[in-house]
């Protein structure tokens, strides 16, 4: 069975090793993605979903040559093969305006500034995570030791 996958967009090679050190902790259950632009990214989704994966979570940089992240997020959003795919946007730059049009554009799921606390980003991306397996439908199972707990039981509270 296809794994749930995350993407990771910039163009700051130290950023992506952070993200990848910061990341190991779903790497048992998660596949993930290191891109430097929107372009290899966009490519990559292609792949999963020829292959028929999960887009589960986007983290994508604001500010980079070519596509910024506002852009490609809006692209994504747009595009009917992901309906649930969670998109978080990374900047150290953004102004008040291209948050709201982030936010409006690309409904965004989660922005955070850099620099980030590690403990929080997890964090976020758990959320994330759990939210996209809940919305798609997946076994959750599977998933428990990356999963939101909190998020998890609330949405199974719901169900009964």
């Amino acid at each position: 069975m296809a794994k749930p996958n995350i993407i990771c967009v910039d163009d700051q090679r130290d950023i992506l090793a952070t993200l990848k050190k910061e990341l190991q902790f779903f790497r048992d259950h998660i596949k993930i993605y290191f891109c430097e632009s929107a372009g290899e990214a966009a490519k990559i989704l292609d792949e999963i979903d020829n292959e028929g994966g999960y887009a589960a979570v986007i983290i994508c940089d604001h500010v980079m040559p070519g596509n910024s992240g506002v852009e490609f997020l809006s692209e994504v959003n747009d595009d009917d093969r992901f309906p649930h795919t969670k998109k978080l946007l990374l900047t150290g730059l953004a102004t008040h305006e291209d948050t709201i049009e982030a936010i409006n554009k690309a409904n965004i799921d989660r922005y955070i500034g850099k620099p980030w606390d590690t403990h929080d980003f997890i964090k976020k991306i758990r959320v994330l995570l759990t939210e996209y397996i809940l919305e798609e439908g997946l076994d959750y199972n599977e998933y428990l030791p990356v999963l939101d707990q909190e998020t998890l039981y609330a949405q199974i509270r719901k169900t009964i």
